[in-house]
């Protein structure tokens, strides 16, 4: 006797989730971070070693290779056998934020690796990143403030500790809704306006949006669809995306190396563009983008962020 057909409108399997891969476009870190898999911890060192002082790359190497469940054990071989090497340790830091951020448990062994490392080396912004990753979901507003002056004594155009903190300002003061004048979207604009003309800073208030709206929607104060908010119409917030825009034209050089984490921003970006309505210019960006999306903003406020991404994407694509 066959099996009874499977419930109207469900399939037989479930569909496997789609994962965004965080390296981006880094072919030579998604090359180490295959090795370190394999035990291979030679790989990433010369990568790290590589890197050098360009602290947006070196925050974002450490972040990524940080992710991965095996990255806290062959980090410690590492340091078993090169117990001098300061990016052996740094990594077991991200290694351990990481798992804090997983699991919720020994965060303070996180926090005392990441400290540890941070007196190594006084100018290297990276270990205050990592605890600024972990305060910003499990610490204090007054933490989290701090730990982002460290990273930005050190760089003052962080682009990852910017982005963290407009995450964690958005969600201050949930009940005043659409106020213009809320500190995100003064932080934001600050930001943009003290960093050089060609910063990646200057789309800083488009991540500030999108991140209000997500802590709007999620309070049931926007609608739970950003394609269908009002969030993205207003006078204010078309300025704010026109000149992020028209900066991405003129300083958008994809023939040149880019910066580490140019997608995070080409995906706010066209996310923004699709919900004022713009799909010429979200068709831009998708092209750009390619096949490096990323879950955040597709996901606000709890959409499925490949769906969403796969849906926009078409959409505009189809109308130009």
């Amino acid at each position: 006797m066959s099996p009874p057909p499977p419930p109207l409108g469900r399939s037989r399997k479930r569909a496997a989730a789609h994962t965004f891969d965080p390296a981006l476009d880094d072919a030579e870190l998604v090359a180490a971070r295959a090795a370190l898999a394999q035990g291979r911890w030679i790989e990433v060192r010369a990568l790290l070693a590589a890197t050098g002082d360009d602290w947006d790359r070196r925050g974002h190497r450490f972040d990524v290779l940080g992710q991965e469940p095996t990255t806290a054990a062959w980090a410690r071989d590492w340091r078993l056998v090169e117990p001098e090497s300061y990016d052996a340790e740094v990594l077991l830091a991200f290694a351990a934020v990481h798992k804090a951020l997983r699991d919720k448990k020994r965060p303070d062994q996180a926090r005392a690796l990441c400290r540890e490392a941070a007196t190594r080396v006084p100018a290297d912004p990276t270990p205050w990143l990592a605890l600024l990753l972990l305060e910003r979901s499990l610490g204090r507003e007054e933490d989290v403030v701090r730990l982002f002056d460290e990273v930005r004594h050190r760089h003052p155009e962080h682009h990852h500790a910017h982005h963290l903190m407009a995450a964690r300002l958005a969600e201050r003061r949930p009940g005043a809704g659409q106020d213009p004048l809320h500190e995100v979207y003064d932080f934001a604009a600050w930001a943009a306006e003290q960093a050089p003309a060609d910063s990646p800073l200057a789309v800083l208030p488009v991540v500030a949006h999108a991140e209000r709206y997500r802590v709007l929607a999620a309070a049931g104060l926007e609608s739970p669809n950003p394609m269908t908010s009002g969030h993205w119409t207003g006078r204010r917030a078309r300025g704010v995306m026109k000149t992020a825009f028209d900066w991405w034209l003129e300083w958008e050089t994809p023939d040149e190396p880019t910066h580490p984490r140019c997608h995070v921003d080409l995906n706010f970006l066209a996310h923004a563009q699709c919900c004022e309505g713009r799909a010429a210019e979200a068709a831009a960006l998708f092209h750009r983008i390619g096949r490096h999306a990323t879950p955040d903003p597709w996901s606000y406020p709890d959409r499925d962020p490949h769906r969403a991404f796969t849906a926009a994407r078409a959409s505009a694509l189809g109308s130009v």
